[in-house]
């Protein structure tokens, strides 16, 4: 699949953008640039590939190089306190933040 100019100049107007003749011909060429990659990779054959969870996952075990998720230190009512000290709004130790989902 590859791009058209008139491709091109919806994408610019999706996104706000202001695209000059030069511009819109070098994303053209980008775009179809990055879409044959995608191409390419998707021509691969993953059959019977096992997906990994990390990168790494391929040279060592990667869960042993993450840290166990412990309690290391507890803080008193004091330290707190003093850490909450400028905190504009907060409740029973909480920090009280607006609701920004309805």
């Amino acid at each position: 699949m590859s791009l058209t100019p008139a491709d091109v100049s919806r994408i610019a107007r999706l996104a706000r953008l202001e695209l000059d003749q030069a511009e819109q011909a070098q994303a053209l060429t980008e775009l179809n640039s990055m879409l044959s990659i995608i191409a390419q990779l998707q021509s691969v054959d993953t059959q019977g590939i096992v997906p990994l969870a990390h990168p790494l996952s391929v040279y060592e075990d990667v869960h042993l190089r993450l840290r166990d998720d412990v309690v290391t230190a507890t803080s008193s009512l004091d330290e707190r306190e003093a850490l909450m000290a400028n905190a504009p709004a907060k409740a029973e130790g909480l920090f009280l933040v607006p609701k920004v989902i309805e």
